[in-house]
């Protein structure tokens, strides 16, 4: 460079008689790359305001959050479909809530939420609402508004068909080895209630299933509806069963500090799914709401509604089946079809435990 600006005359032209930039055009070129590249980083930033379901679903697009690998509620398929509970349940809300603002059926685009993502990815406007084996708790409510629920769910077992040795929930107690995923409110009700089982906690459940297929582990434990499945996926129909997990007598239970009574045939836990949005937009929580009425409303003449339909479909008739008899029993302590909108569980206390409780 020092050469060649010996070689320039003092009216700034070089040897061949050509005017070199001048400080002015270097400056201005420089104005425009900064310009440029900021206006990239604020494109690649995006809106990072929360969306509203409603006017997306007016605008004819909405993203919709779900899980790409749990067979039977959110599964990204090879030819990158999307299958599951969750799925249908997602697809049915946004074209109901379009029929009745009489509007078309929105473009949908699926977005991977994994679970310890969710929150962040409703607050950033990164997805317009979140159907993904999503439990509404008090927690994450005051995080997301919720819509829902859209499904009762309880915490169960997945055992191999040909094992009997694993019947109720104390038989896990006599040294068996249950996984569970690392981090996962299912591993931590284990660990606090069951202090005989050998807890192994794998990266995820399909890392648990075939261990469970290896027999590596002896059950896999998570919601039911989670492991119905996986049961019911092509690669593993007929290999495994539900076991239910209920206390066998009346107990005195340790959680968040306080103490409470289980009674005999209680659920070891409820987990209630809901469909997370941004808190700021009410109406899509209330539309929400009147399209899961929608979809749980029987067809005509009593017959089945659309969600028990989807339910099936994904699940399997034989769970569908065998979860309605259980809650349908007797002085049953189980239930399955949700009453959308009605979150006072979240109120709820517990049962104190007696004093000559153990």
């Amino acid at each position: 460079m020092a050469v060649r600006a010996s070689l320039a005359g003092p009216d700034g032209r070089d040897r061949t008689g050509r005017l070199r930039p001048g400080r002015g055009l270097r400056i201005g070129l420089a104005l425009l790359l900064t310009m440029t590249v900021t206006g990239l980083g604020i494109a690649a930033c995006g809106n990072t305001d929360p969306r509203n379901l409603i006017d997306s679903i007016k605008r004819g697009s909405v993203i919709l959050g779900t899980k790409y690998d749990q067979p039977g509620l959110g599964l990204r398929e090879p030819n990158n479909t999307f299958t599951g509970f969750d799925v249908g349940v997602s697809t049915f809300v946004v074209n109901n809530i379009a029929d009745r603002l009489k509007v078309k059926h929105p473009k949908i685009t699926w977005r991977e939420t994994p679970s310890a993502q969710r929150e962040t990815l409703i607050d950033n406007g990164e997805v317009d609402m979140i159907a993904a084996t999503y439990s509404i708790t008090a927690a994450r409510a005051k995080k997301v508004a919720f819509a829902g629920p859209y499904l009762v769910n309880y915490q169960g077992l997945l055992v191999r068909e040909d094992d009997n040795s694993i019947s109720t929930l104390t038989d896990l107690d006599k040294g068996k080895k249950l996984c569970s995923v690392t981090g996962s409110t299912s591993a931590q009700n284990v660990k606090n209630q069951l202090s005989g089982v050998q807890l192994q906690e794998y990266d995820s459940y399909s890392s648990c299933v075939e261990a469970l297929r290896l027999k590596k582990v002896d059950a896999l434990t998570t919601d039911e509806v989670i492991l119905a499945g996986f049961a019911d996926f092509s690669l593993y129909r007929n290999k495994f069963k539900i076991v239910d997990m209920t206390y066998p007598k009346n107990a005195c239970v340790t959680a968040s500090g306080k103490k409470s009574l289980k009674k005999a045939g209680a659920p070891f836990s409820t987990e209630r799914y809901g469909i997370g949005m941004a808190q700021q937009f009410p109406q899509a929580v209330d539309e929400v709401n009147t399209a899961l009425d929608a979809m749980l409303t029987p067809g005509p003449d009593g017959g089945e509604s659309a969600w028990e339909r989807t339910l099936r479909e994904n699940i399997g008739d034989g769970e569908v089946d065998k979860l309605k008899a259980r809650a349908s029993a007797p002085e049953s302590q189980y239930s399955l079809v949700p009453t959308p909108g009605d979150q006072a569980f979240l109120d709820a206390t517990s049962t104190p435990c007696p004093a000559d409780q153990s």
